[in-house]
């Protein structure tokens, strides 16, 4: 009897897990603001997309919307910024929306996914294996390894976390996509080829990566959005006028959204090499191909297309270009 009692609490835990459609019972009000609308949106690689608006009225909303739970989705009162991420499950859920200071002053009740999410980024020095460990069903620890996770952790330890989780989350979307991600950043490693690509410059003529190989390659993604990355930049500038007569090219592909924010970007930190974009944001193609989950990042590779390092930033950059042409030099 154990035995057939134990099997039915754990066949009971995994659906109740499992991705279902619902309508939701989602309601709320608004403060800080006199907007009229609220917006649901749904979240995907790293982006939001609005799948439903309501009006507000008297300072109140209700979304009664079928979609599948439990999931992340963003809720705002302006789709050009960004939501109040929101783990929205089966069962009633009640948000005070404020759109003061990044929603940060928001509040949502109802959702034992958004309580530990909250409890998630209110901690500090978290290890994701512990914390994994410690909530493997919940659909939290999926979303935190496939967000924060996974670009600081190698092929290895992706796998590694991904078995931490329960089973019946290992078929949703952030798990089969940190699965795929695995594979590819395996295919990244120090001493294999770098993926070739094609990609337009910022007068939309095609870059061939392959055909632009000489001397050693910095492979940059960024984007004008990136505070990070546009701190970054001088540094990139200094080491590529150091050492770009000697043998350093750079191919900078950008995450941008929008050509006018991108050329500006460009014009303003007075980055004179070679730019790339198909202005897709996260779903830029050869971000993708390069497993790119954050940036900046970047690869160095030599003239046959071999990577020989990641992720070079500030004076680990130069010093790692002095000691290639340095070495360059002295062979020759």
């Amino acid at each position: 009897m154990k035995k057939i009692l134990l099997g039915l609490a754990l066949f009971f835990g995994t659906i109740q897990i499992q991705a279902q459609e619902n309508n939701l019972q989602l309601k709320g009000t608004v403060v800080d603001t006199v907007a009229q609308y609220v917006y649901l949106q749904k979240f995907h690689n790293k982006m939001f997309t609005t799948i439903d608006s309501v009006k507000v009225k008297d300072g109140s909303f209700s979304f009664k919307t079928k979609v599948k739970t439990p999931e992340l989705y963003g809720l705002s009162v302006n789709t050009a910024d960004s939501p109040l991420y929101v783990f929205l499950e089966k069962g009633p859920i009640t948000v005070k929306l404020s759109p003061k200071k990044y929603y940060t002053n928001s509040v949502v009740e109802g959702s034992a996914a958004q309580d530990l999410f909250e409890t998630y980024k209110k901690s500090k020095d978290v290890e994701i294996s512990k914390f994994i460990t410690a909530n493997p069903k919940s659909i939290v620890s999926a979303y935190v390894l496939y967000r924060n996770w996974s670009y600081r952790l190698t092929p290895e330890q992706i796998t590694q976390n991904i078995a931490l989780l329960d089973k019946s989350l290992q078929n949703i979307t952030y798990v089969k996509e940190l699965k795929d991600l695995a594979i590819v950043l395996d295919g990244l490693a120090v001493g294999k080829k770098a993926p070739d690509f094609t990609a337009n410059d910022t007068e939309g003529k095609p870059v061939h990566f392959s055909e632009n190989l000489k001397g050693y390659t910095l492979v940059d993604f960024w984007a004008s959005w990136c505070g990070p990355c546009r701190r970054e930049n001088p540094n990139i500038v200094a080491a590529y006028k150091e050492f770009h007569d000697k043998g350093f090219n750079i191919i900078a592909v950008s995450l941008d959204k929008k050509k006018e924010n991108w050329i500006k970007g460009i014009q303003d930190d007075k980055l004179t090499w070679t730019h790339v974009s198909d202005l897709l944001f996260w779903n830029s193609a050869v971000a993708k191909l390069y497993g790119v989950r954050a940036i900046p990042a970047n690869y160095l590779v030599d003239s046959k297309g071999t990577i020989i390092a990641k992720n070079l930033h500030g004076e680990e950059l130069q010093s790692t270009l002095k000691s290639l042409l340095d070495k360059k030099v002295s062979n020759n």
